[in-house]
């Protein structure tokens, strides 16, 4: 399930886990990813679905080194790729053992040939996000404009670098859901009812 910030996806994903009693994945991919890696979890919360900037990658890389300047080892940090291929795995790994609701990380471009697989992409007008994290978070509108900004351009990227589509494009997903119009709590329904379908 890919989502836009704000358009309920973590509530609507462990609601569907719930109902349907699978396995729900999301921020555990992380921690699994960090251990996988043998680095922090805090490190990876802050490359999570977020391509880095060219200046980051070439410092990462090792690109500028100054000769006067005596610079310790840098600790491993993954590279995009890296935390890619290592989180595709671990989608991979739980979907061999057991059905689940598995939230963003390009999971429906991973698994989009896995028998019984079903690709969800959740969008919402604006307003409706803004109002959602001013709430969850509890921030100005102003700040939830800019996270909501953030993030999609963040998603975006990432999307667009590892799987050369775009994020939004409602072709890749299976089903295409604007939470603003039905309601969260009426999107888990029309998940459900769909799910009955295929």
């Amino acid at each position: 399930m890919s989502r836009q910030l704000g358009s309920g996806g973590a509530y609507i994903g462990q609601e569907l886990a719930k109902k349907l009693d699978i396995y729900y994945l999301d921020r555990e991919i992380i921690r699994l990813a960090a251990k996988k890696l043998s680095v922090l979890e805090d490190e990876l919360e802050s490359l999570d679905e977020r391509k880095l900037s060219f200046w980051e990658s070439f410092l990462q890389s090792g690109g500028y080194i100054s000769s006067s300047v005596y610079i310790p080892p840098p600790i491993f940090t993954p590279t995009d790729r890296e935390l890619f291929k290592t989180e595709a795995e671990i989608m991979k790994n739980v979907v061999n053992e057991r059905s689940a609701v598995i939230i963003g990380r390009c999971g429906s471009h991973i698994l989009h040939t896995y028998p019984n697989h079903t690709s969800i992409f959740l969008h919402a007008g604006i307003d409706f996000r803004k109002k959602r994290i001013e709430k969850l978070y509890n921030v100005s509108q102003e700040e939830a404009s800019k996270m909501i900004t953030k993030s999609d351009r963040e998603r975006s990227r990432y999307h667009h670098m590892l799987t050369g589509k775009e994020w939004t494009d409602a072709r890749q997903y299976n089903l295409s859901i604007d939470t603003s119009k039905i309601g969260v709590d009426n999107g888990i329904q029309l998940i459900l009812q769909y799910l009955e379908l295929v």
